[in-house]
């Protein structure tokens, strides 16, 4: 699936709102204020930041070029009738001509590997220069509930992924716990638990697959959701560049009931959210060149839809696919790994 587009995006806390709070330069004043905090030594966001892995060859790609450097196809044949150029303001209008069934194929093809599949590295400001690759959605809740979504945007994997976000959720304008996806699963966290720089979580994106981990080093994804001490499918992360995705997003609203995105500038484009089908080529057939299989993933999955299919309107702090939604107060690998010994039983 562009050997699986990683879309990843996230609500975060924005870098440039002015120090009163209220006022934000390149966004929209109707942000919380609370999303955004700041520290005696200067302007500090509660938005995660994310350390990418040092060897990953995907960096934080920009969302646009993915779009421009695509062909609508379904079943690997191009969409008559599509709009040209393809754009982030023009995409939904495909929903009309296949809508779930279209890929956004690679027009240079799945194995070419063109040098925009390798993103951006941050620079030493943690900013991808020229790529706009996160996207952050605020959706306000009942009760003081406001949930803050952080997603990633790579543009290729080397595997098959699930999109992977950051959730921050918020009560009376205090957070309350996080959200980190990781493939078919993921884990919430005290918002006390998780490390921190200055006032803002950390995670880590895992080498190729890009799933978020609280931690460095090498971590069990065998089974989605457990951690096992000992694992068949692991992701290995580490402080390789440090990636501010506030620096470089787009920012919107999301409304509950109407089930519509508005923009917090009217410079962003907003109709690309509205596209129904997938983000990335249609997954290659088994036997075809170049496609591997490994404990039932493949090397060329299909491409993910897009953020409103993540459930933006959640109840609890994990999608209700996760079932129970346990919140983690503690990052002790032997305690949670005791725990989710117990979950595996259950399971049984």
């Amino acid at each position: 699936m562009w050997a699986a587009r990683q879309w990843h995006r996230a609500i975060a806390g924005f870098a440039l709102f002015s120090l009163g709070g209220s006022t934000i330069r390149g966004t929209h004043a109707a942000v919380p204020d609370y999303v955004v905090k700041y520290a005696d030594a200067g302007l500090n966001a509660l938005a995660p930041l994310v350390w990418t892995h040092s060897q990953d060859p995907y960096q934080p790609a920009d969302i646009a070029a993915q779009v421009a450097h695509s062909i609508p196809q379904v079943k690997y044949k191009p969409v008559a009738g599509a709009p040209s150029p393809l754009t982030l303001n023009n995409l939904d209008q495909l929903n009309a001509l296949g809508g779930k069934d279209i890929f956004l194929t690679s027009s240079e093809g799945i194995r070419a590997l063109p040098d925009w599949f390798k993103g951006v590295r941050p620079n030493s400001d943690g900013k991808t220069e020229g790529a706009i690759s996160s996207t952050i959605v605020v959706t306000e809740r009942e009760d003081g509930v406001v949930d803050a979504f952080y997603f990633y945007f790579n543009a290729s994997n080397p595997e098959k992924w699930h999109r992977e976000h950051n959730m921050i959720r918020f009560k009376n304008g205090q957070p309350q716990a996080i959200w980190y996806s990781q493939h078919a699963g993921g884990r919430a966290f005290a918002w006390d638990a998780v490390n921190k720089r200055g006032l803002r979580p950390v995670a880590f994106s895992a080498n190729g697959s890009h799933a978020l981990y609280t931690t460095e080093g090498t971590h069990d994804h065998t089974i989605p959701g457990v951690s096992l001490p000992i694992g068949l499918l692991t992701d290995k992360c580490n402080e390789g560049f440090l990636w501010d995705p506030t620096l470089s997003t787009y920012s919107f609203r999301y409304d509950r009931a109407s089930q519509e995105f508005s923009a917090y500038d009217a410079d962003t484009p907003v109709n690309w959210l509205n596209f129904d089908g997938q983000w990335g080529d249609e997954q290659l057939p088994d036997d075809a060149e170049g496609q591997v299989i490994l404990f039932g993933q493949r090397k060329y999955a299909s491409g993910p839809n897009g953020p409103k299919f993540k459930e933006l309107d959640r109840k609890n702090v994990c999608p209700s696919k996760i079932g129970p939604c346990f919140i983690r107060r503690s990052l002790n690998l032997q305690e949670e790994e005791e725990q989710e010994l117990k979950r595996v039983v259950e399971l049984l």
